[in-house]
């Protein structure tokens, strides 16, 4: 795959990065352009980055959990909000102004948060211990649980274009839930014996899924109705996952180095 791209902009940071969500504020289209993200720390923070491209940066830091972040993601509306999840067994919530708004208990470490992305009072957090519950934001109360009945789960993903729709990573499985009509998984797809990293639902077709192994760097994209993956290889460094907004290409983090494959055959 040929492709053409232009280094905007360099940003340090202090520490090792633990995960990192676009703000759906960010835009280059706009005068001023907006860039704005967040990340987790491996010193136990959240930074949430704002640049004109120009000379105004600024770097807020959060503060408030007291273990290792785990995933980190803004609220697909406005980017006001920001939800966090962490070793310490926390689901936090926070304001615009890097204010803690919410802190949920949970069960076991958090592994994965996602938003709802027609209503951002409610947020979807996953634990390691194979249970995904959600969250009233309104109510400040849980208002749903899912159970893989496996684990470790090491990730979770909520359907962007269908929210009836839930995955999990759990051990060395997929695992698939429709919410409407069990609290236990529809699906399930086993993916290799060395147990699961990260795995993400396609945002232009909720059939495909992006997978990530521990051993081996191993990636693989497999069509939910198909037996067969319709991508599978090794990269000697691998971690991250995202998928394109509009096209069924997936981006994995190497050594020094991003990769980048295009999906065929879907």
């Amino acid at each position: 795959m040929n492709l053409a791209y232009t280094q905007i902009r360099d940003f340090h940071h202090d520490t090792r990065v633990t995960s990192i969500a676009w703000s759906p504020d960010t835009s280059l289209a706009t005068v001023p352009k907006m860039l704005r993200f967040c990340t987790a720390g491996g010193d136990r923070r959240i930074r949430l980055f704002t640049s004109d491209l120009k000379e105004n940066d600024t770097v807020k830091t959060l503060e408030g959990h007291t273990d290792y972040i785990n995933c980190v993601t803004f609220d697909p509306e406005s980017g006001d909000q920001v939800a966090s999840v962490s070793d310490d067994h926390t689901l936090r919530i926070w304001g615009k102004n890097g204010d803690q708004k919410l802190c949920f208990p949970l069960t076991s470490s958090g592994m994965s948060v996602c938003w709802h992305q027609e209503d951002i009072s409610k947020v979807m957090a996953a634990e390691k211990n194979g249970i995904v519950r959600f969250y009233s934001l309104a109510n400040q109360q849980p208002i749903l649980s899912l159970d893989c009945n496996s684990g470790p789960l090491m990730a979770a993903d909520w359907c962007f274009n269908n929210p009836l729709k839930v995955l999990a990573f759990s051990g060395s499985e997929l695992l698939f839930f429709k919410t409407m009509n069990s609290s236990r998984a529809t699906e399930r797809k086993h993916v290799g014996n060395d147990g699961g990293k990260c795995a993400k639902l396609s945002l232009c077709n909720e059939n495909l899924v992006a997978c990530t192994g521990f051993l081996g760097g191993q990636v693989k994209v497999f069509h939910t109705k198909h037996s067969q993956p319709l991508l599978s290889v090794k990269v000697q460094v691998c971690n991250g996952l995202s998928w394109h907004y509009r096209l069924p290409i997936i981006a994995v983090g190497g050594d020094r180095k991003v990769h980048l494959w295009l999906v065929n055959n879907v």
